[in-house]
Formats: C-alpha cells, structure tokens, sequence
C-alpha cells in the first residue's frame, strides 16, 4: 500500500528515523493520536507524531514539562483493549542554587489520554508524596501545523492555505487554518481549570498541594469544534466511550488458550480490529492502518472482513454496503474509475480535495473487484443473509459485467492492469511499490500485467458468484459462470506454471512473458483454489523452504531473486495477512501442519513485539537465536488486515465452515500445532444461535467439545 507513483511522489519518505521504536497510539473515528511514551507529541524523527482528523494534521505539538524539564518516565502502555493510554511520570531533581530542594519521585504524574468523538481527552493527575507543601508548576506546549499526511510522508506543496488569528479566552484556545480547499480546519485547546497563563504557544497550570494531596487537570484538544459548543468534559466522554465500547465487545466471540501468548495475541488483535473500525461514519468498516492509512482501503476492507467472517461476520456486511454504495458507475481516467469497479481508497484531506493526489475517491486496484465478489459468496455461507445479497444483486452484476467488459485490458482471457492516469498507482496489486513486479533479471514488467493471485480471485469470484446466482433460482447463470471459472483455471494453469521455479509466475507482462520469479504471490492462488492439487503441493512445499520461511514467517519473495532485498516493501519482507492468506491456501490443500508452522511463528513475532500487536511488515532479514525481529521502520502498527490475521490463521488450522442456512459449524480435519494444546471459544454466533466449544490437542486427533449451545445449532467433525 505504499503509493509509489509516476514520480515515486507517494513514497513514505523517511529522511531521519522515527523518534521512538515504541510509538503510542490511539484510534476513535476519523481521528487518531501518534505520540511518545511520555504522551508528548514531538516535531522529531520523521515528524510522524500528532493528532490527525480527516487526513490533516490538527496537532503538531503537545509537550508537559514540570519545573521548567521533561518528567522522568516510569512505565507507559496503551490498555489492552485500546481504549486508554496511560503514563507514569515523575519530577527530576528541582534545585536552588547548589540545593536540592525537590528531591526526583516527590511528585507522581499519572497521564491518561483517549479519543472519543473527534476529541482527544487527556487528564493529569498530580500527587504529592513529600513531607510538606508544594507548588507544582505544569507548562503545555502545543502548537498545530495542520499539514496533510501526504506532506508529513514527505510531500512538498508549492502552496499551502493560511493561517488565521488565534482566539484566546480564559480557559481555552481555538487555532484556525483555512485550505486552499476553501475548508476552515480548527482545533480547539481546552482546560477545566483556569490556567495561570494561556497563549499561542502554551498553557500554565500550578497544583497547589499539601503533603500527601493530589489533584488533576482535564484537557480536551478538539479537532472538529463546529460540531459541538463546548467539551461534554473528561467523566462524561469516558463512560460514554466506555459504553460505546463494550456494546461492540459484545458483538464478538471470546477465544483463549491454555498458551497465554496466543490469548494476548488473540486479545490485542481484536482490540486492534475494534480500534480501526469503532466511531467510523462508514458503519462496521475498519479502516486500513495508523498512520499512513487511517481510512477506508478497498482491498484491506474486504481481506479483513474475510478473515474475521467466522468470529464477526457483521464486518463482512459493512464492508459489502459501503463498497457497493461507492461502487464506480462511469469512467474517470484519472480516478482509473470504470462501471462496476470497486473502490481502491478513499481521504478527505486537503490535496485529496484539491486533486493534488489522486485519492479522494480511486479506483486504481485490479484485485479489489473480484475479492468483492468472493466477499459476498463466503458472507452468504456464513450468515446465510440472503436479504443483504439480494440488495446487493445489481452490484454483483455490475462487478461481474466489469472483470468481463474492461478487466481484460488485451482480450487474452485473464485479467490485468496498465496505468490511466498521470498521478495514480504503477502497480495495482496488493503489492503496489514501483518495482513490485519484475522478471529474473529483475527488469521492471511492462503493462498490462496480468498478475497470478489476481486470476485466482477472478476465479474464485465466478465460483462465488454462482452460489450466489443458486440462491437466486437462475441455474443458467450459475452453471455459465462454472464453465467460465473453469476455462480460467484450465487457462491458468497453463500460461502462469513454471517448472524451473517450482511454481506459478508472479505474471505475464504486456508481452504474454512471464514473470519467472518465486513470491509469495501463488501461495493466495492456493487460498482461491484456481492451482492443481499436485502444483499445489509443490507450491506449498516452495513457501516454506530456506529461500522463503525466515523464522518469523514467509518472506514475499526468495531470497536468491534478482530484486530480493529483506529490508524492502514488498521484496523480501513479512507481511502477516499474507502468510495468513498462504496458510489459508495451504490448508484448503491440507496442509494444515504447514499453517501451523505459520500460526506458530507469527506466534512468537507477536510476543516479540510490544503490546503483542503485530505491525503491517518486517523486515525478511533471517532469524537470530535469542533475537527479535527486524521491524520495518514506517510500517503501521495497527494495521486491520494484520490484525485479522491470527483469526484467518486459527480457522486455516481448525478447518472452520459455517453453513448458516443448514445452522452447522464444520471442523474439516482440524489441527492444533504443538504449543497450542487447549483452544476455548465461547459464544460464536451462527444466525440467531450461540455456541460455545472446547479444543484439545492430544496425540491424536484434536477433540471437540460442545460445552454450551443456545438456539438449533450442530458442530460437525471431519
């Protein structure tokens, strides 16, 4: 997703390294907070710090000092359900003259900091463990540069809007700034107590405290004060989101383990989904990843909604309705929009509203079309919501009617892209940098490229949508789009296999050429069921070799290729969500001890990494005995798709299918990896009906157990 343009105008640009390894973040809506341990916001490192609101930058700054200095800092963490991000702070040494006068961790600063409604609310809460008075004084620094993220991945504009005055008051500030857009973009700084003094630059409070005392101070920072008159206060917007936040909880099953690193894991990636869909306007849609793509992705949307199906199958719906509502109807070049194409990504910031990129509304992915229709199939087989697929009916038309009509660029049978626009996206896979898609030789493919795992959707596709057309009484069509999945599956498997590599090509260039190259790309063909079963096996069998499988996962391309480079986007580093989908792949083909070779060492990437949290990448480069891994420095961290990821995983290993219509939950030769002895899920809800099942791993096959059952449901064991 890195947006490498024409002009590579769309590359993260990192010209120093991140201020801290060990950012913390916060997510609510359309407004996320990046910041240090401290819960300062800094102009340092890549400047990646702040508070965001609809793709600008509404805080650039926001620093506390004590006594004129930075606190000392004693522990930080973000809740484990997202919601709080909490500091504890003390004084440094405070002195007079050569004396000592406040000794250091006298007085302890507790921080608390969350997001809620366009409104970052912060408290300090000041105590006083020394023996006799003291006055306390706090400074804030803050400043707002309202820059737009695609200045901050470093961007230059010729142009930017103006900054309009100030307007101060007794206990609060409003910061102004006018686009070229013609928007007014405002945030407004607000205290519950008076401070001593407020400007443009800073607010200073003082706690006055006896020995053994403490007080606090609520500030609210919000970035959208048109929308409201005043703060509704700290107390208020907690429990308000504390509510929020437990009705959605509640819509999710609870999986734990006898192997407490796999229930962190699965505890923090949920909260991860949770966080980037909660207070979306695009209702159940989560957003692609802070900070770079804290918005609505097409393809990100749709892959987590896959992989979340079986656990929360109300995401899948979101995903389907906003697609289909944003659905192309006409053709833009500039867009790369056409009828019946999927939506690529959508923003709202300044030089998305003024075009100076193209991403308002884009269209520029080849992949997110098809994957929309094996949304649907696989959403119908797991809610058995014929009503939502009926309103969804000519959407699935016009879908079909666009990979028919303009996916095939040159009329070959396979589907393929080749830039419109001047300004949009090279590449519009999944791996979308410049040089993603190359020959041996690591020249740079020519379009229209015709990748592999693309021709697996289009299949699978075809295969969902006659389902669909089955539900729908119109035999003719369905058995039309079988021929069709059919042919392209015979097509397939001529044109794109490759005996000297083991593998599928990653693609044909404009030339009908293939791409000879070993990438992780066939490992989703598996995963759309277009390869043979024996080119499958051998397939599986070439992702997991040295050349691919690191340790922490498998690498998205072999590391004796041309262009492999570990430490780069797409050639040669990790992602989770594509192992996930490899696994997928591999288990459909059963070979489910190989997922679980996955699940396992994703397993220990993400009680290697802090908050458990797996990042959107890392770096490929081998692992090292009694080492962690090497993270990519500007990848998301959360990232949906990554999230989603150990879910995708556990179903691959336990080889989960609901069939709603029939209300049966299939466990199709399931298996548990060797660490993984006990899984318990509890409340996975199949239509109106809940059950509950226990998992045991022994030196057999895995038993299950139904250990509680509301509503006409049956658990079925392969």
């Amino acid at each position: 997703m890195d947006e490498i343009g024409t002009t590579q105008q769309y590359y993260i640009a990192a010209g120093s390294s991140p201020s801290d390894d060990r950012a913390r973040v916060l997510k609510y809506g359309r407004a996320f907070a990046v910041f240090n341990r401290y819960g300062d916001i800094e102009p340092l490192g890549m400047g990646e710090h702040g508070i965001f609101f609809l793709g600008s930058r509404h805080l650039s700054e926001l620093v506390l000092a004590v006594w004129d200095a930075r606190p000392l800092l004693l522990s930080s963490t973000v809740k484990s359900d997202n919601f709080v991000f909490t500091a504890d702070l003390a004084n440094v040494d405070v002195s007079d003259g050569d004396q000592i006068v406040v000794p250091r961790g006298t007085v302890h600063i507790v921080r608390s900091r969350f997001l809620w409604q366009d409104v970052a609310h912060e408290e300090i809460r000041i105590f006083n463990y020394g023996l006799s008075r003291l006055k306390v004084p706090l400074k804030i620094s803050f400043a707002a540069d309202f820059v737009d993220i695609f200045e901050v991945r470093g961007m230059r504009r010729e142009r930017r809007g103006r900054r309009l005055e100030d307007k101060i008051s007794e206990d609060s500030i409003l910061i102004r700034y006018e686009g070229l857009d013609g928007e007014l973009r405002q945030t407004r700084i607000e205290c519950d107590s008076q401070p001593a003094q407020i400007t443009s630059s800073g607010l200073c409070l003082e706690a006055d405290l006896r020995a053994g005392k403490s007080t606090e101070f609520h500030l609210s920072i919000d970035c959208n004060p048109a929308a409201r008159r005043r703060s509704v206060g700290y107390a208020r917007a907690m429990a308000g989101a504390e509510t929020e936040l437990k009705a959605a909880s509640s819509l999710f099953c609870r999986i734990t383990s006898s192997n407490d690193r796999l229930s962190r894991w699965i505890r923090r990636s949920l909260a991860d989904v949770e966080m980037m869909t909660l207070g979306n306007p695009e209702t159940n849609y989560p957003y692609a990843g802070v900070p770079w793509f804290s918005t609505v992705f097409g393809r990100d949307g749709i892959i987590t909604a896959m992989q979340m199906l079986w656990i929360a199958p109300h995401i899948a719906k979101g995903v389907l309705l906003f697609l289909a509502s944003t659905q192309a109807t006409e053709i833009d070049e500039n867009k790369e929009a056409q009828p019946g194409k999927i939506l690529h990504e959508t923003r709202g910031g300044e030089m998305a509203n003024l075009g100076e990129v193209p991403f308002g509304r884009y269209y520029g992915s080849i992949d997110s079309t098809p994957l929309f229709l094996m949304l649907a199939g696989a959403y119908l087989d797991f809610s058995g919501d014929l009503a939502l697929i009926d309103h969804l009916r000519p959407h699935i038309d016009l879908a079909l009617e666009w990979i028919d009509r303009y996916g095939d660029v040159d009329g070959d049978g396979f589907i393929e892209y080749a830039p419109h626009g001047d300004k949009g996206l090279i590449q519009q896979g999944w791996k979308d940098s410049s040089d993603s898609v190359f020959h041996s030789d690591g020249t740079i493919a020519r379009a229209p490229i015709a990748l592999c795992e693309v021709q697996g959707y289009v299949y699978a596709a075809k295969l969902a949508a006659a389902r669909i057309y089955g539900t729908w009484n119109d035999p003719q069509r369905k058995a039309q789009l079988e021929n069709e999945a059919a042919e392209l599956r015979e097509r397939f498997d001529e044109a794109f296999w490759c005996d000297e590599i083991s593998s599928y090509a990653l693609a044909l260039d404009g030339e009908k050429k293939p791409c000879r190259v070993r990438t992780s790309n066939p490992g989703h063909c598996l995963y759309a069921g277009i390869a043979s079963p024996e080119r499958a096996n051998l397939v599986a069998h070439t992702l997991v070799s040295q050349d691919f499988f690191n340790g922490w996962g498998i690498r998205t391309v072999a590391c004796h290729e041309s262009r492999y480079n570990p430490l780069s986007y797409h050639n040669g580093s990790i992602w989770p969500h594509d192992n996930a989908i490899i696994a997928a792949g591999m288990a459909r083909y059963d070979h489910r001890e190989f997922a679980g070779r996955v699940l396992m060492s994703l397993l220990d990437l993400s009680s290697a990494v802090e908050l458990h949290r797996l990042p959107e990448l890392i770096c490929g480069v081998d692992r090292r005995p009694g080492q962690g891994p090497t993270l990519y420095p500007v990848a998301c961290s959360p990232q949906a798709w990554a999230a989603g990821s150990v879910f995708m995983l556990l179903q691959a290993c336990l080889g989960i299918a609901v069939d709603a219509k029939n209300k049966r939950i299939t466990f199709d030769r399931p298996f548990l990896p060797q660490g993984i002895p006990q899984l318990s899920i509890q409340d996975l809800r199949i239509g109106d009906s809940r059950l509950s099942i226990f998992l045991e791993r022994d030196t057999g096959p895995v038993r299950i157990q139904v250990i509680d059952k509301h509503g006409e449901v049956d658990a079925v064991v392969k």
